[in-house]
């Protein structure tokens, strides 16, 4: 069995919601936490990726392994939700276990790899690797954090011991546009499945350009190319599901229960 830290509350058909980098699942903003109140009509099962909250430290996060992870989770049959690098580990798990797979929900999925092929996808790719590239390799925590959230227009959060090790696993991963996600084949599976961004209107300009308009794109073709659903959140950026869960969670309840 899979050592890493789960928690599950409700009752009913389950879900699996996989968080993004920099986070861990109950988050209340960053993570699933605005999900619990769907723990009164379903099973949320909430893990932590390795390097993350509760679960055990690894050298370098890397999506392979956590997938395998999630795979074994959908054992006995469960929804799949994967926000942002989770959405790429959610659909490689979900390639992995498919008849375990009830539906499969990507939230602002960074799966770039899949629209590398749009102008505008391939230039944040670049950007994205020469960012990596440049973090400076002695930082304290303070700066670490600050640097990683004012990187795209955000202020930073208070640090904790908690929030510095999520931002020192997130720059040692091996990114998730390197995966090599068979389209074909989620394209053909027999599941419903939902895209869902933001509108990022309300995003600071820098990070909407850099950030937003790239992910966005990213999620048009994503699920043109897998016959998904697409659902846009007005006033949400990257974090729709926390940032407007009144929409997110009525999505999620409609999906899981067709």
């Amino acid at each position: 069995m899979t050592s890493l830290h789960v928690a599950e509350t409700g009752a009913g058909a389950r879900a699996v919601l996989v968080h993004g980098s920099g986070t861990w699942a109950a988050h209340e903003l960053f993570g699933f936490g605005a999900q619990l109140p769907l723990a009164g009509e379903f099973r949320i099962v909430l893990p932590d990726r390795r390097g993350y909250g509760g679960s055990p430290d690894v050298e370098r996060s890397d999506y392979e392994q956590d997938a395998d992870d999630i795979a074994e989770l959908l054992d006995g049959g469960a929804h799949l939700v994967g926000h942002s690098s989770g959405g790429v580990v959610a659909m490689l798990a979900a390639l992995r276990n498919p008849d375990s797979v009830l539906s499969l929900t990507l939230i602002e999925p960074a799966c770039f790899q899949i629209a590398a092929d749009a102008p505008l996808v391939a230039a944040a790719l670049e950007r994205n690797r020469d960012a990596i590239a440049s973090v400076p390799p002695e930082l304290s925590d303070e700066d670490l954090v600050r640097l990683n959230y004012e990187s795209v227009g955000l202020e930073a959060p208070p640090v904790t011991t908690e929030l510095v090790r999520a931002t020192r696993t997130a720059l040692r991963e091996i990114p998730a546009w390197g995966a090599r996600i068979r389209v074909e084949l989620l394209a053909a599976a027999p599941w419903p499945m939902s895209v869902v961004t933001g509108t990022w209107d309300e995003a600071p300009r820098a990070y909407r350009e850099h950030g937003g308009e790239p992910i966005m794109e990213c999620a048009r073709v994503t699920a043109r190319r897998i016959n998904a659903d697409h659902l846009q959140v007005p006033g949400a950026s990257h974090w729709p599901h926390s940032q407007r869960p009144d929409v997110v969670n009525d999505a999620l309840r409609e999906l899981w229960c067709r």
